[in-house]
């Protein structure tokens, strides 16, 4: 057996469900299977099983006493190691997404897709985006309220300037930045339909979403050589380690390795 503060605490809750309870532990694993399929990724470091059945954490076990008793009881509190499968984000080159942006016809999705890969947005932050978060003077896109509830602001390029100049002579909007019908504020899905079109209309074979142009805008400025402090800035990300993840999937300095088959045919011509 292993000595641990956590199995103890299990142990103890394990007990107190089937002691309040007088269920056995086959139907409080019924209750357990139910909760580990809707939370799947809650873990802990060391397997602890009931009935030698199912491995469970403190924090399922603690939502099972609450299900059977059907009241709040106490809580136990640990910190529970998570189970994350670390994946390197899908990242466009440059010509990929240009030819999903030139695949839109309509001038109102060309701009969309353009103003969200040329500033790094979220798709939540380019459909809140007003009239008055474009700032021509200082060439500065304001993001108000993005992911924590924090205000950010992000670079304007002066083609995409003169994309939006474009596109509000043509639509002038009210309120928001890009308006559905009734001046209503544009769905998500709407701007998600927009970019999946583009992208089967450009045969991308790649599995990318919405939010991979916002991986491809910050990956192509590490490439050009951009500080990747000014990049977390731009991205609105807490933490350092948040944007150097790509690091990982730049080209730059790969492409000054030799491959080692580069010259293993000579030999044979």
């Amino acid at each position: 057996m292993w000595n641990d503060p956590i199995i103890d605490e299990v142990r103890k809750i394990r007990i107190s469900i089937e002691k309040e309870c007088h269920e056995n532990s086959r139907e409080i694993l019924q209750h357990a299977i139910k909760i580990q399929k809707k939370y799947p990724k809650r873990l802990i470091s060391k397997p602890i099983h009931l009935d030698d059945t199912l491995p469970l954490s403190v924090s399922r076990l603690n939502q099972i006493k609450e299900k059977i008793l059907r009241r709040e009881t106490k809580k136990y509190y640990f910190e529970i190691p998570r189970s994350i499968e670390k994946r390197l984000p899908v990242v466009l080159s440059k010509m990929e997404v240009k030819k999903i942006i030139d695949c839109t016809n309509n001038l109102k999705h060309k701009t969309i897709l353009s103003v969200i890969y040329s500033g790094g947005l979220r798709l939540s932050e380019v459909v809140n985006l007003k009239i008055s978060d474009i700032d021509s003077e200082r060439m500065l896109i304001n993001i108000r309220g993005g992911k924590g509830k924090k205000d950010r602001i992000t670079i304007l390029a002066d083609e995409i300037l003169k994309l939006l100049r474009k596109y509000f002579k043509g639509y002038q909007p009210k309120v928001w930045l890009f308006e559905g019908e009734g001046s209503k504020q544009y769905s998500k899905r709407s701007v998600q339909e927009i970019y999946y079109k583009a992208v089967e209309k450009a045969n991308i074979k790649k599995h990318t979403s919405i939010h991979t142009l916002r991986h491809s805008f910050a990956t192509h400025l590490l490439e050009k050589g951009e500080d990747v402090r000014k990049i977390q800035i731009l991205l609105g990300h807490k933490n350092i380690k948040t944007t150097e993840i790509y690091t990982h999937i730049t080209k730059n300095g790969l492409q000054n390795i030799r491959h080692i088959l580069d010259g293993f045919y000579k030999d044979e011509e």
